[in-house]
C-alpha cells in the first residue's frame, strides 16, 4: 500500500517537473522572440545586402543618423537659454537694512555720509544686475552659457552672463569700484557680505517646458521614401545613405506594429508556435526515447541547449549584432550525439532550428543550411574522443556551409558578380566557435550528470592511479580485466553499442578485488588458498564483497555513475557458485541461505552491461579449460552465455536475441585467437 502511494507521487512529482521546464522553455523563447513582425533583415555598412530586391511598400521618412541627431542636438542645448527669477524683495531688504545699521552702528566706522551713499548706489547697481549663487555661476561657466533669460514682471529678457555677479564678485566689485574716493580698509570693516545674497533663482519648471519645445521642433528626417521606390537590391553595398533608409525603415516597421492589439496578435502566435513544436518534441522523446524522458539531467540538457540557442538568436536579430551564420548552431547536435544518440541529436537541431528561423525574414535559406551542417556533424562525429576530430568536424562543416550556399546562390542569382562573399567568412567564424565544443562539454558533464567519450578514453588509461595500482596489487585480476576488456569491446561495436564504454567499465568491474587480492585464483600463487580455512560461507562473503569493496573505492576516486555500474552489474544477482554447490553436495538434506551466497546485483540494465557480464564470466570460465581446441571453446561460450539467459540476467536490458548470438560469435573469434596452438621452433642440430 505504501509503496504505490510513493510511487505515485513519484509520478505526479515528475509529471510536475515536466510541466514546469515546459512552460519555463516556452516562456523565456517568447520572451526574447523579437515582436515587430515586419522588419528582420540583417546588414551591416559596407557589406553586400545579402537579400534580394527591396521595395518601399509605404512611404517613411528618412530619419537622420543617430550621429547626426546627437550633433545637432547638442548644438541646439549649447545655444539654449535657461530662465532665472529675479527677486526684487531681495534689494529692497538689504538696502533697508543698510540704512538701519547706519544709524546703529556704521556711522561710527565711516568717516562720512558719503560711505553711505555709495554703498546704497553700488547694491542698486548689482541688484539689478542680479547676483547668482556661487554653484549657479560655476555651472553656467560649465555648460559655457553666454545668454540667460530674466524673469522680472513676468516678461523674459535675455541678459548676458558676463554683466551677472556672484556673491564674491558683489563683493569686490564694492571694494574696487572708487578707490580714489572710498577706501577699501574702511568698506571692508563694515561687513559687506551681510548685504549681499543671491537674486536670481533657476527657474527649472520653465527651463524645462522651453527646452522641451526646443527639441520638439527639432526635424528627425531629412526626406522621405515612396511607396514602391526601390530601396537595394541584391549583392549591392550598403552605403551610408542606404543604411540611413533601411534604419529607418526597421524604425517605421516597428512604429507600425507597436499597437497593443497587433502586439497581442503577434504574441500569442509566437507562444503557439514555440509550444507547439516543444510538445512534439516531448511526444517524441516519450515515444522513442523513454529513459531521456524519465531522467532529469537529460531533459534538462535538452530543453537548456534548444533554450540557449533560441535566445542568443533572437538577441542577434532584435538588436542586429554581425550575423546569426557565425553561431555555430552544429554544436547543439554534437554535445547530444556524444552524450546520448544521433536521432535525437538530429531532431532537437530540426526543432532549435524551426524555431530560430521564425527570427529571420527568408528562413528557409536559414533552415536549408544548419539542417544540412547538422547532419554533417553527426555523421563524421559518431565518438568524440579526441580533439584532432572536431578539427575535422569543424572543416567538414564550413565545407557544407560554403558549398550549400554557392549552389543556392547560382539557383537564386543570374549574376556571378552579385555573389554574396562575406557569408563566407561568416562560416569559417562559425567553424572555429564550434572547436569550443570540447572544453564546452566537460562544463555540461558536471551539470548535468553526463558522461562523455572523452572522458571515458581519460579513465582507461592505464598509467591513471587507479589502474596502476590495480595492477601492482593484483596483477592477475588486472590482466583478467583487460582481456573482458577487449572482448567486451569488439562485441559492443559488432552489435552497435557504445565500445568504448564497455572498455571503461571492464577496467574497472573488479577493483574491489584489490581489497582481498589472495582469495581470487587469478591472484594466488604457490599453491596457497587461504579459503581452506574458511567456510563456504564465509568463502562467498569475501567473493561477493568486492562487488560492494568496488563501489566504495569508486566513490572514493570520483569515477562515474555509468562505470559503478559495471562494478555492480556483471555478477548480476547471481550466485557464487562454486561455493554454493560446494555448500548444497556437503547438506544434501539441508536448505542453504540463499543471501550468503547471492551477489547484491542489480542484474544488467543496458546493452553494455549485459556484454560486460557475459565477457566477464566467459573470460574467466575460459582459463580452466583443460585443452583449448574449437570445440570446446564453442561449447564453453555456448554454455555460459545460455545459462546467463536462462537465468533471467538480461530480462532488464534491451539486448535482442540476435545481439547475443553476435557477441557469441565474436567470444569464439577471439578466444579462437587468444588460445590458438603455437608452432614448436626445431632446435638446432650439433
Amino acid at each position: 500500500m505504501n509503496k504505490s502511494k510513493t510511487k505515485k507521487s513519484f509520478s505526479y512529482r515528475d509529471l510536475l517537473y515536466k510541466a514546469l521546464i515546459f512552460i519555463g522553455t516556452v516562456a523565456i523563447i517568447v520572451y526574447f522572440l523579437p515582436r515587430d513582425g515586419k522588419f528582420n533583415y540583417q546588414f551591416d555598412i559596407d557589406k553586400p545586402w545579402k537579400y534580394g530586391q527591396l521595395m518601399a511598400t509605404f512611404n517613411f521618412p528618412i530619419y537622420k543618423d543617430d550621429a547626426v541627431v546627437k550633433h545637432e542636438q547638442d548644438s541646439i542645448l549649447a545655444s539654449f537659454q535657461p530662465y532665472y527669477q529675479l527677486d526684487k524683495n531681495v534689494e529692497k531688504t538689504v538696502l533697508s537694512k543698510l540704512k538701519t545699521d547706519y544709524q546703529s552702528h556704521l556711522r561710527d566706522i565711516v568717516p562720512s555720509s558719503d560711505y553711505m551713499r555709495y554703498l546704497e548706489k553700488r547694491l542698486s547697481e548689482i541688484y539689478k544686475a542680479g547676483i547668482l549663487s556661487t554653484e549657479e555661476r560655476s555651472k553656467l561657466q560649465k555648460d559655457s552659457t553666454a545668454v540667460i533669460m530674466v524673469i522680472d514682471d513676468k516678461l523674459a529678457n535675455q541678459r548676458g552672463t558676463e554683466q551677472l555677479f556672484s556673491v564674491k564678485d558683489a563683493y569686490a566689485y564694492l571694494l574696487t569700484a572708487d578707490t580714489a574716493h572710498y577706501s577699501p580698509y574702511i568698506l571692508r570693516q563694515c561687513s559687506l557680505n551681510e548685504y549681499l545674497y543671491p537674486n536670481l533663482t533657476y527657474d527649472e519648471q520653465r527651463t524645462e517646458t522651453a527646452k522641451k519645445e526646443a527639441l520638439d521642433n527639432y526635424a528627425w528626417a531629412n526626406g522621405v521614401v515612396q511607396s514602391g521606390q526601390k530601396i537595394i537590391d541584391r549583392g549591392e553595398i550598403v552605403d551610408k545613405e542606404t543604411y540611413n533608409i533601411l534604419e529607418s525603415l526597421r524604425k517605421e516597421s516597428i512604429q507600425r506594429s507597436e499597437s497593443i492589439g497587433q502586439k497581442r496578435l503577434i504574441l500569442t502566435g509566437q507562444i503557439l508556435f514555440v509550444s507547439i513544436f516543444m510538445l512534439c518534441f516531448m511526444l517524441y522523446l516519450d515515444l522513442f526515447r523513454k529513459d531521456y524522458y524519465e531522467r532529469k539531467g537529460s531533459l534538462s540538457l535538452l530543453f537548456t541547449l534548444i533554450m540557449f540557442y533560441c535566445v542568443v538568436t533572437a538577441l542577434m536579430v532584435s538588436n542586429n549584432i554581425y550575423n546569426v551564420y557565425i553561431i555555430p548552431y552544429a554544436m547543439l547536435p554534437i554535445i547530444i550525439r556524444v552524450f546520448l544518440d544521433s536521432r535525437t541529436a538530429f531532431l532537437t537541431q530540426v526543432v532549435t532550428i524551426l524555431i530560430c528561423s521564425i527570427c529571420l525574414r527568408y528562413p528557409h535559406e536559414f533552415i536549408l543550411l544548419q539542417l544540412a551542417a547538422g547532419l554533417v556533424a553527426i555523421f563524421s562525429l559518431r565518438e568524440l574522443s579526441q580533439r584532432s576530430q572536431l578539427f575535422r568536424t569543424a572543416l567538414l562543416v564550413i565545407l557544407t556551409y560554403a558549398a550549400l550556399y554557392f549552389a543556392f546562390e547560382l539557383i537564386t542569382e543570374n549574376d556571378l558578380s552579385k555573389l554574396n562573399g562575406s557569408m563566407y567568412s561568416y562560416f569559417i567564424v562559425n567553424g572555429i566557435l564550434l572547436l569550443f565544443t570540447y572544453p564546452l562539454l566537460f562544463l555540461l558533464e558536471k551539470t548535468f550528470g553526463f558522461t562523455s567519450n572523452v572522458t571515458l578514453v581519460e579513465l582507461s588509461n592505464i598509467n591513471s592511479p587507479l589502474l596502476r595500482r590495480l595492477s601492482e596489487t593484483v596483477p592477475g585480476t588486472f590482466q583478467h580485466s583487460m582481456q573482458v576488456a577487449n572482448l567486451a569491446a569488439e562485441a559492443a561495436n559488432r552489435i552497435g553499442a557504445k565500445s568504448q564504454l564497455v572498455r571503461t567499465g571492464a577496467l574497472y568491474h573488479d577493483i574491489g578485488k584489490m581489497e582481498n587480492p589472495v582469495f581470487f585464483t587469478e591472484n594466488q600463487s604457490g599453491g596457497v588458498n587461504p579459503h581452506k580455512n574458511l567456510s563456504y560461507e564465509q568463502s562467498a562473503q569475501v567473493i561477493i564483497s568486492h562487488v560492494t569493496d568496488g563501489l566504495k573505492l569508486a566513490e572514493k576516486n570520483n569515477l562515474p555513475k555509468v562505470i559503478k555500474d559495471f562494478i555492480s552489474t556483471h555478477h548480476g544477482k547471481g550466485k557464487t557458485k562454486y561455493f554454493y554447490i560446494s555448500w548444497k553436495n556437503e547438506h544434501p538434506d539441508e536448505e542453504p541461505n540463499e543471501e550468503l551466497f547471492t551477489y547484491p546485483g542489480p542484474n544488467p540494465f543496458t546493452r553494455e552491461t549485459a556484454i560486460l557480464m557475459m565477457a566477464d564470466a566467459v573470460e574467466a570460465a575460459s582459463r580452466s579449460l583443460p585443452e583449448y581446441t574449437e570445440e570446446s571453446i564453442n561449447n564453453l561460450v555456448e554454455k555460459i552465455i545460455d545459462s546467463q539467459v536462462e537465468e533471467g540476467f538480461f530480462k532488464e536490458c534491451p539486448i535482442t536475441f540476435k545481439d547475443i548470438a553476435i557477441v557469441k560469435s565474436v567470444f569464439k573469434e577471439k578466444l579462437k585467437t587468444i588460445y590458438h596452438t603455437r608452432i614448436s621452433y626445431p632446435e638446432l642440430k650439433k
